[in-house]
């Protein structure tokens, strides 16, 4: 889920434009992967040996995950799944709530495992940096083993210096990153396409009985080595979550005519060379490159993971967004790296916690071998809770029939479940780890969101109906001074705290007061025509109820802007009254104490929202309330 949003050229010439530019957003994370792959499925506690027979089978169980749960799963089907354009598990979500006839208790099911999806894709967003630069870097030792000690630091520094430029924003880059992707790609057909030709007989492992007979072999073995085989297809998320940047054409031309191709032939390369050369295992990839251009191919691979990086990065923002728009997340400060580009955001703290958390890993984990063991549990738990989420989607929404809709859903889970049973067996290696960070962010995305419920049910309780408080303005004939005053409501429903409050010691209102309220809706983004409702109360006051999508952020600057056939609001004439709350834990609500606690802490950390309506600070006044909860 990347941040950047291309516009749609007209003609072939546009079309071919927006393939390499999604090259080199949508398909890093899953077209690095044949650094580490085959290497984690021959070594390991679960890997076999490397004879000409097992490399077969795992050739073709690579060949066919590939194949149905990329191509024909994402690619083919779960893309069709759109939310008017945008994809991605939340999307897919809000998509179901929306639309989908379901009961409250299905509905709130459904939820919680979209939920639960988005939670795990921060497990990944550590683990996916980490493992590709690291493995892009550790070619310096089959250059010169002398390098060994330098891997660490180098990756290191690679991983800081891209975090660094995050906060300039990348949206100059997008064309670059596709160029490079489109020569990494092309240089994986290369070296695929040479080695396959010393041994030609490696493509009969696209016959799938070399994966039964692998089973058949190994059993229950053979199950567990889907967790070194499941790396091959990491990433294969971003193909419908970037859906809403690129669209569907781009995406699907470029992964059948370019990234699927390329990735297939490396495979296949490299199963050539470990049947004939056992002991390149140790890095079978890089033992691909001819020595005059390891050197170069390094550097290339190096490049490749840090767009497959940035990509999760920007995803992660992306994806914090939409958790602020829905009301799960707190309104972090979002910064704004591109005026063109829509969606080109920066946020500090998950930049920075990102950061250190792939610095502990790389620290503690301290090669890809070791990583491979934490990695793909959080992400086949992510592509599992998909499918589950589309069959709703293909059953409910689209009205297949039901034994169409059940085989389809049957069909792509049992893979996804299989993948997912394999990847479990590696909890203890480090398996836990993505998982207990999906647990964490679960915990908090649900705790803030009852938590505000909680404070918008106590704020309703001590509002006033606006009838009453009119008038009671009418019979005293209160101060009204020149201006505008906009005071920001969670509330569709009477005078808000913060107004009563400020009347009570200020005894003067201004001459206009807009009550304004913000709603996000269960889709990417609400026509212009839809943005607003504004309703005179009478007195000088009107409600504002403005509608977004949860793509989307607000502006409230522009939306005043508006305004101007209803009343007249000048900017710098207008004062801005916010409300913040202190919560104070009592354990009378629904709420257990402890994530009464928990949300009271939050809240307390959390800046103010006036960066996100990108409202000026100096025209603001926070209220400061008690809350007991």
């Amino acid at each position: 889920m990347v941040t950047t949003t291309y516009s749609s050229p007209a003609g072939e010439r546009g079309h071919k434009r927006m393939v390499i530019a999604a090259l080199g957003v949508v398909f890093g994370d899953i077209g690095t992967s044949p650094l580490y792959t085959m290497k984690a499925c021959f070594s390991g506690a679960y890997g076999v040996e490397p004879n000409p027979e097992n490399v077969l089978g795992i050739l073709s169980l690579i060949f066919w995950s590939i194949c149905i749960s990329i191509s024909f799963k994402y690619a083919g089907f779960i893309m069709r799944a759109d939310n008017k354009g945008e994809g991605g598990i939340m999307a897919l979500m809000s998509l179901i709530e929306h639309k989908a006839q379901l009961n409250q208790r299905q509905k709130v099911i459904l939820v919680t495992l979209g939920l639960i999806g988005a939670s795990l894709f921060y497990g990944d967003g550590f683990i996916t940096p980490a493992i590709s630069v690291l493995s892009a870097v550790e070619g310096l030792e089959v250059l010169q083993p002398g390098l060994h000690p330098y891997i660490i630091p180098a990756s290191l520094a690679v991983l800081v210096a891209l975090f660094l430029v995050q906060k300039q924003g990348t949206a100059q880059l997008g064309g670059t990153f596709g160029v490079v992707m489109l020569v990494w790609f092309l240089s994986l057909m290369a070296m695929g396409v040479r080695a396959i030709l010393t041994n030609p007989a490696i493509l009969a492992a696209a016959n799938p009985l070399h994966a039964v007979h692998f089973f058949a072999v190994h059993q229950w073995h053979g199950l567990l080595v889907l967790g070194g085989v499941v790396l091959a297809i990491t990433g294969g998320e971003a193909l419908y979550a970037d859906m809403g940047h690129f669209g569907r054409p781009p995406i699907q031309r470029a992964w059948f005519v370019c990234v699927m191709p390329a990735l297939l032939l490396n495979y296949f390369g490299q199963g050539a060379l470990l049947s004939n050369h056992p002991e390149a295992v140790t890095s079978p990839f890089y033992h691909l490159v001819p020595a005059g251009v390891l050197p170069a191919m390094i550097v290339l691979a190096t490049l490749a993971t840090v767009i497959a990086s940035q990509a999760v990065i920007s995803g992660a923002f992306s994806l914090t967004s939409q958790a602020i728009q829905l009301g799960f997340c707190p309104r972090f400060g979002i910064h704004y790296t591109s005026e063109e580009e829509r969606g080109q955001i920066y946020i500090s703290w998950v930049n920075w916690a990102l950061l250190l958390g792939i610095i502990g890993l790389i620290l503690g984990f301290r090669t890809s071998a070791n990583l491979a063991a934490a990695y793909g549990l959080a992400v086949t738990a992510t592509m599992t809770l998909t499918t589950i989420l589309a069959f709703f989607v293909i059953y409910k929404i689209w009205k297949w029939n039901p034994l169409v809709s059940g085989l389809i859903g049957l069909g792509f889970l049992s893979l996804d479940t299989a993948f997912l049973i394999a990847n479990g067996m590696k909890l203890l290696e480090g398996g836990w780890l993505p998982v207990a960070i999906g647990a964490t962010v679960y915990l908090l995305l649900t705790t803030w969101k009852e938590g505000r419920e909680l404070v918008h049910q106590t704020l309703s309780d001590q509002s006033m109906p606006v009838d009453e408080f009119l008038a009671e303005l009418r019979e005293k004939d209160e101060v009204r001074v020149p201006g505008t005053a906009v005071f920001m409501t969670s509330s569709q429903d009477g005078i808000p705290y913060a107004l009563l409050h400020n009347f009570k010691h200020n005894k003067v209102l201004h001459e206009t007061v807009l009550l304004m309220t913000i709603l996000t809706e269960t889709v990417p983004r609400v026509l212009p025509d839809r943005r607003r409702e504004v309703t005179a109360l009478g007195e000088g006051f009107f409600r504002i109820i403005l509608h977004y999508g949860f793509m989307e952020n607000p502006n409230i600057p522009r939306v005043l802007k508006s305004c101007s056939r209803e009343f007249n609001a000048e900017l710098n004439d207008t004062t801005f009254f916010m409300s913040r709350e202190t919560i104070i834990p009592r354990g009378k609500k629904s709420m257990p104490l402890w994530r009464i606690g928990l949300f009271a802490s939050m809240a307390r950390n959390v800046g103010s929202v006036v960066h996100f309506l990108r409202i000026p600070p100096d025209r603001v006044i926070e209220i400061g309330v008690q809350m007991y909860l």
